[in-house]
């Protein structure tokens, strides 16, 4: 492992466990700060000076001239540490290479596609005071559609991954969304390059180490337990609720005091 000043600051979600395989890929010694999402810890002063949206994940290290950095949003992070640490390319292409730019490609589509839609997906499915039904129909054919991109583009690599021959980080930032695809009421079953891709991350020792870093990762065996799939969504529900009608007032707070000064 080689020694780095690397602070991870992650709860059990997939953009945190993104962060924790691609480390565990790297073989890099890291401190790792587990933020309880529940007590809304991620909006306490000192996290926010970190990440100043209140998020995770967000990490914190030296640079070589002895300056602190402090980064937030997951795919900048994973570029961070593939730019800085990973000298010998195992999850990533050397920069300047047609496979790097594609790499990042893959990475935005993951952040500004799967992960957003997805997300809005499991929302209005497990945690919606309301089963809308066009949300759910909106979101979940979106997530499918995406999907369906990936196991295009996999069923045209020798490798089973995205890029080239070998696994990058655009693959390990989509692993724990597309392993969650349940949870979001949508299935990959119908996709088959997408599903073999799936159990080809699984079987490696750095993803299978990373996923439980933040806490255990359970999906597989969330899938097939009904009851403690409603307990969470009770329980996640009323939190997920409760942050929301939080931020609503802190907005309409800002909107006032604005409003009072012309903005």
């Amino acid at each position: 492992m080689t020694p780095t000043s690397i602070v991870a600051y992650v709860a059990q979600v997939p953009d945190c466990v993104k962060i924790t395989t691609l480390l565990e890929e790297l073989g890099l010694e890291y401190e790792m700060r587990l933020i309880d999402v529940t007590k809304a810890e991620q909006k306490e002063p000192w996290y926010l000076e970190i990440n100043p949206n209140g998020r995770v994940p967000a990490l914190t290290d030296v640079l070589p001239d002895g300056k602190e950095i402090k980064l937030f949003e997951s795919g900048s992070i994973m570029q961070y540490l593939a730019d800085r640490y990973d000298d010998d390319h195992k999850v990533s292409y050397p920069r300047g290479s047609a496979e790097h730019y594609l790499t990042s490609s893959w990475l935005f589509f993951q952040t500004s596609g799967v992960g957003p839609m997805q997300g809005q997906a499991m929302h209005f499915t497990r945690f919606a005071p309301q089963k809308l039904e066009y949300p759910l129909y909106r979101y979940r054919t979106e997530t499918c559609r995406l999907f369906r991109v990936l196991d295009t583009a996999l069923s045209n690599s020798d490798s089973g991954y995205l890029v080239g021959d070998r696994c990058t980080i655009a693959d390990l930032a989509l692993w724990p969304w597309i392993v969650s695809d349940f949870w979001a009421g949508v299935s990959i079953d119908p996709y088959p390059h997408l599903k073999k891709w799936e159990q080809l991350m699984i079987s490696r020792p750095g993803v299978d180490a990373g996923r439980h870093k933040p806490g255990p990762h359970f999906m597989k065996e969330l899938a097939a337990d009904q009851g403690l799939q409603k307990t969470i969504e009770k329980v996640a529900g009323e939190w997920i609720r409760g942050m929301q009608d939080a931020n609503a007032k802190a907005n309409n707070t800002t909107t006032e005091t604005s409003g009072n000064v012309g903005h």
